[in-house]
């Protein structure tokens, strides 16, 4: 398949006679062949809303936008987007290095791709891009694991928060010394809810085993951990386990009443950000 352009109303098509709609929801689905996995429910979608706009992941959403924003990109992918929450917060701080009257006014704003194997999360993550006044965001449904229907060297900064990852993609689709961020959980994150079974173990995000993964093709750069004992009522729980892999195998009764203690629970969240540059070959 050669470049994608436009041909028509909704249409994208490239020079082999690939074509594929835009719909009226602004993304385009260019999902092929059969799927063994499926993306996060609406169902999901709403619980991570419910608990991300409450505020509870502030601390995590302002550092990764400080990161992304000192790199003043213009082009940033998110890689897994979910609801957004954390595009959102990126593009507003980098779209602040664009505004009028900065050194960058005569430059175009941050235009935004958020990317998810879930057509609802996409659907989403766009329809909130449309508050954000100084970028643009458009969607793309398609498998990480797959070759990305991405140019060579289309982005800045790509973003990866609790998602999975394709390295040797990720190291095509951003340009030489791009900057990926990553967000991976530590051993402690919900380790109250881990232990009344009502939370998966953490696997496989050591430090060390992702930089490895991510050899030769990126450099670790920066690294930084956040850590926050929460006091959650019982809804919040239910959210926080709803609106991740976990809802998949607890029952709707455990999470409409978490067990210990009654009234509020106290919940560590721990997560380390690394900032990968990417290499000049």
């Amino acid at each position: 398949m050669g470049d994608l352009v436009p041909a028509g109303d909704r249409v994208l098509a490239c020079s082999t006679g690939h074509r594929f709609d835009t719909n009226r929801r602004g993304f385009a689905s260019l999902m092929v062949g059969s799927r063994k996995l499926i993306g996060d429910s609406a169902a999901m979608l709403d619980a991570r809303d419910v608990f991300l706009e409450r505020g509870w992941y502030t601390e995590l959403r302002e550092a990764l936008s400080a990161l992304v924003a000192a790199e003043s990109p213009h082009r940033v992918i998110d890689i897994g987007c979910g609801t957004g929450y954390y595009l959102r917060g990126a593009l507003h701080a980098a779209s602040a290095g664009h505004s009028p009257g900065s050194p960058l006014s005569r430059t175009p704003g941050v235009a935004a791709l958020a990317m998810d194997l879930s057509a609802a999360a996409v659907a989403r993550t766009v329809r909130a891009g449309l508050t954000e006044p100084r970028s643009t965001t458009d969607g793309l449904v398609a498998d990480v694991w797959s070759p990305l229907p991405i140019r060579d060297g289309a982005a800045d900064v790509a973003i990866n928060v609790f998602a999975p990852r394709n390295p040797p993609e990720f190291h095509r689709i951003l340009a030489p010394g791009a900057l990926l961020a990553v967000v991976v959980p530590h051993a402690s994150h919900l380790q109250e809810l881990r232990a009344a079974g009502l939370a998966l173990d953490v696997h496989g995000n050591k430090t060390d085993d992702l930089v490895a993964s991510l050899a030769p093709g990126f450099h670790l750069e920066s690294t930084a951990d956040l850590s926050r004992v929460l006091v959650l009522s019982p809804d919040d729980v239910a959210a926080l386990i709803g609106m991740g892999p976990s809802s998949h195998h607890t029952s709707s009764t455990d999470l409409a009443h978490p067990t210990e203690p009654p009234g509020s629970t106290e919940v560590t969240v721990a997560f380390r950000l690394l900032g990968f540059r990417r290499s000049l070959h």
